[in-house]
């Protein structure tokens, strides 16, 4: 069965984490993923935070499935020579380099058309023009100033960074999108066109419901949220759903760190929920019985219901909310979730074998297509597909070895 992206070439320049989990993502679509590296030590990522000596990291690893590797020194008039014959036969070239980088290499968006007028060139920046387009960015630094840290955790204490990858892994996914409307655009048009996503915009994009209640605020407080007083921006409210159905995360025995079920009540749970506690008398009650009574003491209900999950597993809650259909979900641990038979099953964690460091779990391809199944693969080693691509562009043994010699691969 043929891929979706199937007959694609993407020159990837990316490192770290927001460029290849992009690149990843095509690539389990089907796109020929070309990883273009420094000589010597590439990715950066190959190297840090190993768990093994000298054999590339998990965080390489889990972040550059399925792709091929070429060593290319980009400041070489040889490799940039062997650059530009690349360019001329791919359809996207994806970098999160700083500002400029690529640029400076020689191959500015002019050069880059005039090589290839279809060819689509996706780009990752810290921020969009302005202010601040030349300062640095990082997974925090995005969630910062992108709306995450300020309405993330409790009221009184600072603010918290989430540990999903919002602004790295959040803004390569929102890339995609990008690249895939324009490879679609293309097919009208024949030709390329810039993409370019900011993490500052990707968590802001990600935060939308905070800025709707930051409008709500001229009106008034905000009833859902638990919080007790209201400035003028939009408070870290911990656990609260901050939506329409109002949710906590409670605790389950044993009690240890991860024995909580998130619940959210519903109109129509509130019934059900009140025999399962035990208080059957609630659900008549004036001064529980609707949402609108509940709401000035949704900390008093939760604390109810947190008197019955204390008395039992997370399993076992879910178990029982869920025969009443009342939504939950148990806070599961990362080592639940790498060993969640599930899941394994699903292909959302699949092991894979590596000629170095052996068998390791990763996060399967989390796009889901009836006719184009995903198949997930090792991440390369260092330069292990030069002789196999620069084949394909027609250059001979000798030749090889000369570029070699030259320090261009």
């Amino acid at each position: 069965m043929g891929k979706a992206l199937e007959g694609i070439r993407v020159l990837d320049l990316t490192h770290v984490q927001s460029g290849p989990s992009a690149t990843q993502l095509l690539a389990w679509l089907g796109a020929d993923v070309i990883k273009v590296e420094a000589p010597g030590r590439g990715d950066v990522t190959r190297g840090q935070l190993r768990d093994l000596p000298g054999v590339d990291s998990l965080y390489f690893t889990m972040l550059n499935a399925n792709k091929r590797s070429i060593t290319l020194n980009m400041k070489s008039d040889e490799g940039k020579a062997v650059f530009g014959q690349l360019v001329t036969t791919a359809d996207v070239l994806v970098e999160n380099f700083g500002p400029g980088v690529v640029d400076r290499f020689g191959f500015t968006w002019e050069r880059l058309q005039e090589l290839n007028e279809g060819l689509v060139y996706a780009s990752i920046k810290g921020f969009g023009p302005g202010r601040y387009a030349d300062f640095k960015a990082y997974e925090v630094i995005a969630q910062a100033m992108g709306g995450s840290m300020s309405t993330t955790g409790f009221e009184e204490g600072p603010p918290l960074a989430t540990g999903a990858q919002i602004g790295d892994s959040g803004t390569g996914i929102h890339l995609v999108a990008g690249i895939l409307a324009a490879l679609y655009q293309r097919t009208r048009t024949g030709k390329g066109q810039r993409v370019q996503v900011a993490m500052q915009d990707a968590v802001l994009n990600l935060c939308r419901v905070k800025l709707r209640d930051q409008q709500r605020l001229a009106h008034g407080p905000l009833g859902e949220y638990p919080n007790e007083v209201f400035g003028d921006a939009v408070p870290r409210s911990g656990n609260a759903s901050g939506g329409g159905q109002p949710g906590w995360a409670v605790r389950c025995a044993p009690g240890g760190p991860n024995d909580y079920i998130y619940v959210i009540i519903q109109p129509v749970g509130w019934a059900p929920i009140t025999r399962l506690i035990g208080r059957p008398e609630l659900a008549d009650d004036p001064a529980w019985a609707t949402p609108e009574a509940r709401l000035t003491k949704l900390d008093k209900a939760f604390a109810l219901i947190e008197e019955w999950t204390e008395k039992h597993t997370k399993w076992e809650v879910m178990e029982q909310l869920n025969a009443h259909d009342i939504p939950c979900g148990p806070i599961l641990s990362t080592k639940e979730l790498i060993e969640d038979e599930t899941l394994r099953e699903l292909g959302t964690v699949v092991e894979v074998e590596h000629p170095e460091r052996g068998a390791y779990k990763t996060v399967g391809s989390p796009l889901k297509l009836s006719a184009s199944p995903v198949d997930v693969g090792r991440s390369p080693l260092l330069g292990e597909h030069n002789a196999e691509v620069l084949a394909e562009l027609g250059y001979l043994p000798e030749q090889l070895e000369r570029l070699k010699a030259a320090g261009a691969i």
